[in-house]
């Protein structure tokens, strides 16, 4: 049986979701995505970067990850609304939730993307593109807002037709169907193929999908190792991958922030680490997972980055041990340049690992390990504010839980904003 791939895709994401909230839950009746609008961080706070902009945006040429301050130089006039990520948590679930009904394999690709195996469900559905309007029109009728849809026997096909034109469109792309809908589409439009790869390719004089299709494999490899086995495959419509209902484990954890000063001193800096290392170990204890190795990475206000890590003899989650060897790598790299971003990354991810006791340890682990999870009990039944350590009492600056998601991205006061 032939395969049956969905990609569906919500259009302008973030914007449309504000939009449909604004409209149906706050009284608004200014509908964002009729005029140039974006969803943009906040400039105070160096996040500010558009975030997602609507359609008559674009005729601006304002580009999702710009500056907020060149998208103003470039329509002065653009109406630009603060980031919600728990709105966009409830939406994107609502939309999941009308996915499965179709079907029991459903792949999040990301908060406003999902993959969907249609196969053998025409019985049921009808064909594929009668059940793709059916879930089209009841997404728009049951939550807001529009979304693109991609048909083909496989994923990475199934996604290309999918960022066929836009809005509230549906693509198929089917293998029978790539030369003449893929193939004279730019190369830099196929998936996989970033600003660098397009670079290189260009060089070699291969401009468009069609021309890396039909360019001996081995040169393609010869300059791009297995990215240019993977780039080829998919330029020929080659994908075997499957939709994954349950996503892999992850093989890293780790979280970074953007400071909202320059930090030129380490005390400053290791609060924010010490921030860093309560979120990254919250993460790794909720997942039930240990790591062995830490890495501290750093953006100075030059936008330098550069990063160092080290091997632990004992894997751990603990925050003060995290916490600890984030320090040490920090006093071994930083290189006194005032610091504008700061991360912990960490990776060799076990389930399970028995330490080893020394007898140069300092530490009670096993009273850490219930100190820790005490402490993650209570914050998830009365809020990551409930325990505050002593350093940040003081403190309004650096928040004492940062990473992932900023604070104020979290939720929006409705109240301080003019819903037309």
């Amino acid at each position: 049986m032939d395969r049956v791939i969905f990609h569906i895709d919500v259009n302008s994401a973030f914007l449309s979701w504000e939009a449909v909230y604004r409209l149906h839950h706050l009284g608004g009746k200014l509908d964002l995505r009729s005029i140039p609008s974006a969803v943009g961080g906040d400039i105070t706070k160096r996040h500010g970067i558009i975030l997602a902009k609507s359609i008559p945006a674009k005729k601006y040429n304002i580009k999702t990850g710009e500056p907020v301050t060149d998208a103003l130089r470039k329509c002065p006039s653009l109406l630009l609304v603060p980031p919600n990520y728990n709105l966009y948590q409830k939406s994107s679930e609502a939309f999941l939730q009308i996915l499965r009904k179709y079907s029991p394999s459903v792949e999040q690709y990301s908060i406003d993307e999902s993959f969907l195996d249609m196969t053998g469900t025409q019985s049921l559905f009808g064909d594929p593109l009668t059940v793709a309007n059916e879930i089209k029109e009841r997404v728009y009728k049951e939550l807001g807002f529009t979304v693109n849809i991609g048909i083909s026997n496989n994923k990475v096909l199934a996604k290309m037709a999918s960022d066929f034109r836009k809005p509230n469109m549906i693509h198929t792309l089917w293998i029978e169907e790539i030369k003449k809908k893929m193939w004279p589409l730019p190369v830099s439009e196929l998936f996989f193929v970033g600003n660098a790869t397009t670079k290189k390719l260009f060089g070699l004089g291969i401009k468009t999908i069609g021309e890396l299709a039909q360019t001996d494999i081995s040169i393609v490899k010869s300059h791009f190792g297995k990215h240019g086995e993977v780039i080829w495959s998919f330029a020929n419509g080659i994908d075997f991958s499957s939709v994954e209902p349950v996503p892999p484990p992850n093989k890293g954890y780790g979280n970074s922030t953007t400071i909202a000063f320059d930090v030129k001193d380490s005390q400053t800096a290791k609060l924010v680490l010490l921030s860093l290392a309560e979120t990254v170990s919250a993460r790794l204890r909720a997942d039930n997972v240990k790591i062995k190795v830490i890495s501290v990475g750093i953006r100075d206000y030059n936008l330098e980055y550069y990063s160092h890590q080290k091997k632990l003899e004992t894997a751990t989650n603990i925050t003060r041990e995290i916490y600890e060897y984030a320090c040490q790598i920090f006093d071994e790299v930083w290189n006194k340049v005032p610091i504008r971003h700061l991360g912990i990354h960490t990776s060799q991810v076990v389930t399970e690992e028995t330490r080893q006791i020394s007898l140069f340890d300092n530490y009670d682990y096993e009273k850490l390990e219930k100190l820790d999870k005490a402490i993650d009990n209570i914050r998830k039944k009365f809020g990551s504010d409930s325990v505050v350590r002593a350093s940040f009492a003081q403190i309004d600056k650096i928040d004492h839980m940062s990473g992932g998601i900023s604070r104020e991205k979290r939720t929006v006061d409705y109240n301080k904003q003019n819903v037309m």
